[in-house]
């Protein structure tokens, strides 16, 4: 009920509210600056946010000195994306040194959001075909699921936050994905472990006992990754915080459905017991069902 409620709410949210999409997706304007001395970038986001010209990054870009400025799209004439430039050059100051200027059309930004949606139904067909390969076909839809279901409310996530996505969302979300399917394997190779040890133990208790043979391993390393960006969330500055945002979410929800949601759906599957199996030597170890 939680997972379904999730999902409907993040569909509703997305179709309702939309996505705040980037720079990446919309289009505008990049310029790459050095500076003589490593400049104040609170200082020059202050001065370039008075110009009213709508969503405007500014990161280190390489060396210290350098800095990367990005620039929404500004109306549909040219004239308008070279004004915004020459605007934000001057707010820049006198010392800086344009090395760099590029203009990312909507033709541009339109490309890139097929790149991404390519990119990440890919990445979950090459899962998809991998689970399979290792497991059987059962294993491979609740795994897909799985994943289908992470994705989905993650993305719901930011449409409801009105956090940007842009390109390091796409990256997140395919991080996510392989973080999500390296858990959800573990649990799935425990459980096919399982069924050949205990061939008569009901399939509800034989999936509640392999969750419970991983869940320590589970938990461990989510609460160690969680740690890391954390520190990243914290101390890795503004360009980069909707990527580790994403990322934490990502891990919660993906823990989540490696625990409460994937192996839960191949109680779907009548014929789970039936899938092939490598021939074991363990002996048979009759367990009573558990109600």
């Amino acid at each position: 009920m939680f997972s379904a409620s999730a999902i409907i709410g993040a569909m509703v949210a997305l179709f309702m509210l939309g996505l705040n999409l980037g720079i990446d997706f919309r289009g505008g304007s990049l310029i790459e600056v050095r500076y003589p001395t490593q400049p104040n970038i609170t200082e020059l986001r202050t001065k370039v946010d008075a110009l009213n010209l709508g969503e405007v990054t500014i990161q280190e870009f390489g060396e210290p000195t350098d800095v990367l400025v990005r620039v929404q799209r500004q109306g549909d004439a040219v004239e308008d994306q070279t004004t915004a430039i020459q605007q934000v050059k001057a707010a820049l100051g006198a010392d800086a040194e344009i090395r760099r200027t590029e203009f990312i059309g909507p033709t541009v930004g339109e490309e890139l959001k097929e790149a991404g949606a390519i990119a990440v139904l890919l990445a979950l067909f090459g899962i998809v075909a991998y689970v399979w390969f290792r497991f059987e076909w059962q294993f491979a839809v609740a795994g897909v699921m799985a994943l289908a279901h992470d994705v989905a409310i993650t993305i719901g996530l930011f449409a409801i936050t009105g956090w940007e996505f842009n390109l390091a969302t796409v990256a997140a979300l395919l991080t996510i994905a392989g973080y999500s399917i390296n858990d959800t394997v573990v649990v799935f190779d425990r459980v096919r472990e399982n069924l050949r040890k205990y061939k008569t133990e009901a399939l509800p208790s034989l999936l509640n006992r392999s969750v419970n043979d991983t869940l320590s391993r589970t938990v461990m390393t989510s609460v160690t990754t969680l740690i890391a960006l954390g520190a990243l969330a914290f101390f890795g500055g503004e360009v980069i915080r909707n990527f580790t945002y994403a990322l934490i979410w990502g891990i919660l929800i993906g823990t989540y459905s490696s625990v409460f949601v994937a192996a839960c759906l191949l109680l779907q599957f009548k014929d789970v017991r039936n899938i092939r199996q490598p021939a074991s030597d363990s002996p048979h170890i009759p367990t009573p069902e558990i109600d």
